[in-house]
């Protein structure tokens, strides 16, 4: 023990800072706790330094890019455009720190004490917080547990200078001629799209029998026609065997109905999954109970199996989302305060920020039938909408599942333009027990993409307006 190390007390501990623990962290302060965090890298965690945040900045770029070639069919004709790399990369490290800035303001702002470094637990309250220079123990009531997930490497892929992960990808000094990506889920697909986007020529490796397997085949089938279109060659059903490095670039061996293929390229993103950083924290000696590869068991208010110890985001069960990570976080804080919050998943929206985007919340056509619903749906294209025709972005529809019954709204799939904020609406309505009905007789401004949910609400009442019924 370090000399003069004499505990410091708070109410509550959070052990990482992004878009759960802080949220969880001021929620919490807000609730009249004295809180405590604790951040061994850069305050936001993931998302906002080297994930979701970064990736959509340099996605914006790439769109903005591809525009300024493409628009002669507007009328708009531009001559020799030019990327600067080092400029758009630029532009996403000022998006990343104007963010976090404004987090650790935020966290100030409400009276949490913010300790850098690293969390290990000697028991259910106590812990030790080290960094390179020293170690500080804490005693705390409650803990909650944000600590996030990491990217999983693959056997003949050692994460190193040319094969490297989603960080590196968004940490490259020069835009790759060729970049091979192992992995079609949205983390491989999104990076993907935008490297095409601003020039490279792109390969797509996946194991399964298609990329983005979470959603419905008929929205993927959008995106693969928007991938071809920007020259990426997506191969599935094919095994990644190994990666040989030159000092140019680097050598991918991969497997196809018993072939074996190469392909070179500049770089190689592997992307297939991410483990929860639930190790080296002292966790397993604390007798927690665990669910298979890291993931902490807990119940309806975040709490493991010892009372006041609290799980959320990406180290406990359900789909590794920023925005699930946030609302558990509310979620964990609200029930060390003492009140009744529980999670409920029904209207948590996923989505993906390809071309086009997609987006779901709730439950598909599928997966409502295999509950045994009976159920109407209603489907309206992108290509019969006034607004999405002016943004010339007719690709895409709104699909609304109903419970046959009564018409109330059990889920909703998006892909297209701006499907990303277009769900919103989406979820609320499935938040607040709507049926088709409450949706088709809101007043829509017209003309805007929000029309289109309108739309397939009035085809699943069999009462379309700007489609001919069936």
């Amino acid at each position: 023990m370090v000399v003069g190390d004499f505990p410091i007390e708070t109410d509550t501990l959070v052990v990482g800072s992004g878009p759960g623990g802080y949220v969880a962290a001021i929620r919490a302060a807000q609730l009249g706790q004295k809180v405590t965090i604790v951040e061994k890298n850069t305050i936001g965690g993931v998302c906002l330094n080297v994930g979701c945040i970064p990736s959509k900045a340099l996605i914006s770029v790439g769109h903005r890019f591809v525009s300024a070639q493409d628009a002669d069919d507007m009328g708009i004709t531009a001559s020799d455009v030019k990327l600067d790399f080092s400029k758009a990369m630029a532009f996403k490290e000022g998006v990343v720190k104007k963010l976090t800035g404004g987090v650790e303001g935020l966290l100030k702002g409400n009276k949490v004490e913010i300790v850098k470094g690293e969390a290990y637990f000697v028991d259910a309250n106590t812990a030790r917080v080290m960094n390179d220079t020293s170690a500080q123990t804490y005693k705390f009531k409650n803990v909650i547990l944000a600590t996030g997930a990491r990217p999983v490497e693959i056997p003949n892929f050692k994460f190193s200078k040319r094969v490297i992960n989603s960080t590196g990808a968004l940490e490259l000094k020069e835009l790759p001629k060729k970049l091979v990506v192992i992995g079609g889920g949205y983390i491989g697909t999104e990076l993907g799209s935008a490297y095409a986007n601003l020039g490279s020529e792109v390969t797509i490796i996946e194991g399964a029998d298609d990329i983005l397997t979470g959603f419905e085949k008929q929205m993927t089938q959008l995106v693969k026609k928007g991938l071809k279109k920007k020259g990426v060659e997506v191969v599935v059903k094919a095994t990644a065997k190994g990666a040989e490095e030159t000092d140019s670039g680097v050598k991918v061996t991969y497997e196809v109905k018993g072939e074996e293929k190469t392909v070179e390229a500049d770089y190689v993103l592997v992307t297939v999954g991410r483990r929860p950083n639930t190790d080296e924290m002292g966790l397993e000696e604390l007798g927690l109970k665990f669910e298979e590869r890291g993931i902490l068991s807990v119940d309806k208010q975040c709490r493991t199996s010892i009372s006041n110890i609290y799980a959320i985001g990406d180290i406990v069960p359900g789909l590794q989302l920023a925005h699930k990570a946030s609302y558990e976080g509310k979620i964990a804080a609200e029930a060390i305060a003492g009140e009744k919050s529980e999670v409920d998943y029904m209207a948590i929206p996923a989505v993906c920020f390809t071309d086009p985007e997609l987006a779901t919340v709730g439950l598909n056509e599928k997966q409502a039938k295999d509950e045994g619903y009976e159920v109407t749906v209603g489907k309206f294209p992108f290509g019969a909408n006034g607004r999405a025709l002016a943004l010339n972005a007719p690709d895409g529809f709104v699909k609304l599942v109903a419970r046959k019954e009564d018409g109330l709204l059990l889920g909703a799939q998006i892909a297209g333009e701006n499907a990303s904020d277009m769900i919103a609406e989406m979820a609320i309505a499935i938040e607040g027990g709507m049926t088709l009905e409450d949706v088709s007789m809101t007043i829509h401004a017209h003309p805007t993409l929000g029309e289109i949910s309108m739309e397939a609400a009035e085809v699943a009442l069999g009462k379309p307006i700007h489609i001919l019924s069936k």
